[in-house]
């Protein structure tokens, strides 16, 4: 797993040993990040369920201004804070431990960001429950990109009823991304 583009390409990002996470395939990040490039130079970024911080260091190393990463996996926070060293992005980005519910109710007063990736353990409902949340909350504005990785077995009809319109899917082998913006 590598950082794909910017001020950090080439650099190799550590992951964490065995399954507790699942870092984002880089040719899939990489149409991730095709989608999104409009949104994220100098965008207030948040990396829910961020793992090993790839996809916010990714975006940090296109030009985000701020990368929020969200993580309650002790390990996972320390990879993090390594690749985030590694990398020299430190400085523009926030590590909160903690889990994604308690951590977003805590940045709502930072204000609507431009990008909200979630990439929760896949089929337990965590992205239903955030998004949810999200839907009142001020952390999403009328122009607030919001993304979920999610298996392919998440249904679509249960998305769209949190209060987002989906703008785009993109289906892999065995997961998605769903690219979605509040319904106004």
């Amino acid at each position: 797993m590598r950082v794909i583009a910017g001020k950090a390409r080439r650099i190799l990002l550590k992951s964490l040993e065995g399954d507790s996470t699942r870092p984002t395939l880089d040719r899939y990040k990489e149409t991730l990040f095709n989608t999104m490039q409009t949104y994220v130079p100098d965008s207030y970024f948040i990396d829910v369920f961020a793992g090993t911080g790839s996809i916010g260091i990714e975006a940090l190393s296109r030009g985000a201004a701020k990368a929020v990463f969200i993580e309650n996996n002790k390990k996972a926070l320390a990879v993090i804070k390594e690749n985030l060293e590694k990398t020299h992005l430190s400085e523009n980005a926030e590590i909160i431990a903690s889990d994604a519910v308690s951590a977003l109710i805590r940045l709502e007063h930072t204000g609507p960001a431009d990008v909200i990736f979630i990439d929760p353990p896949y089929n337990r409902g965590y992205e239903l429950q955030v998004l949810k949340l999200l839907s009142s909350s001020g952390l999403v504005g009328e122009d607030t990109l919001v993304v979920v990785e999610a298996s392919n077995e998440t249904g679509l009809d249960e998305i769209a009823s949190t209060g987002f319109n989906i703008l785009k899917t993109k289906d892999y082998r065995t997961n998605r991304h769903i690219f979605l913006l509040k319904e106004v």
